[in-house]
């Protein structure tokens, strides 16, 4: 059995910790762990990431657009990895769920939002009564 990656991404020990790496533009990815871990699954979780955030920034990774969406960014994290365990690697899907997080998001938000006027505007009109 012959598995390829194509992947860019370096691996170093440094500090007891092996550590993945890769550049893209202006930007640098980061992945570590403990000596004991799989280097493989540290590099798939680099590139799954990668990959996601070049999906959701539409190729155009750097550091304004990265800063612009780092929203975005840290909910690909979230869906990644839970508690240091690894729950997806594949780019394609990480963003598809953070994608689907936006706009579940921005209208949580909203209603939200309008929750927290409407107790305000009652509370309001009650001590004005009082």
């Amino acid at each position: 059995m012959f598995i390829c990656f194509s992947l860019t991404a370096e691996i170093v020990m440094f500090d007891g910790q092996i550590v993945v790496y890769k550049f893209i533009q202006d930007l640098h990815f980061f992945v570590t762990g403990g000596e004991e871990e799989n280097e493989l699954i540290l590099a798939s979780v680099l590139q799954g990431f990668s990959d996601a955030v070049e999906r959701l920034l539409k190729n155009m990774v750097d550091k304004r657009t990265a800063l612009e969406n780092l929203d975005l960014i840290l909910l690909c994290l979230d869906e990644i990895v839970d508690g240091g365990i690894v729950l997806e690697t594949e780019g394609r899907e990480i963003a598809e769920k953070v994608s689907g997080h936006g706009s579940e998001g921005a209208s949580s938000a909203e209603q939200t939002l309008v929750n927290a006027l409407t107790q305000a505007r009652e509370h309001l009109a009650k001590s004005l009564l009082m």
